[in-house]
């Protein structure tokens, strides 16, 4: 049971984070993008809160520069 919750809220909350993205620029997606991957990469790098904020910080300066 506490599986099929755990499942179910985790869905509702991605469907409602993406849908709050139906309204950003181009530009706000990269930043947004940017920073998921580079959070994600630098905690694999890493593996500690320093390097995915630093990963993340990077990552959304990176994607806000792109199509520029």
């Amino acid at each position: 049971m506490k599986s099929t919750t755990v499942k179910l809220f985790s869905l509702l909350t991605v469907a409602a984070a993406l849908s709050a993205c139906g309204h950003m620029t181009t530009t706000q997606r990269n930043t947004a993008a940017g920073v998921v991957i580079g959070g994600a990469a630098g905690h694999m790098i890493g593996g500690d809160t320093g390097s995915t904020l630093g990963g993340a910080a990077l990552g959304g300066v990176i994607g806000s520069q792109i199509n520029r």
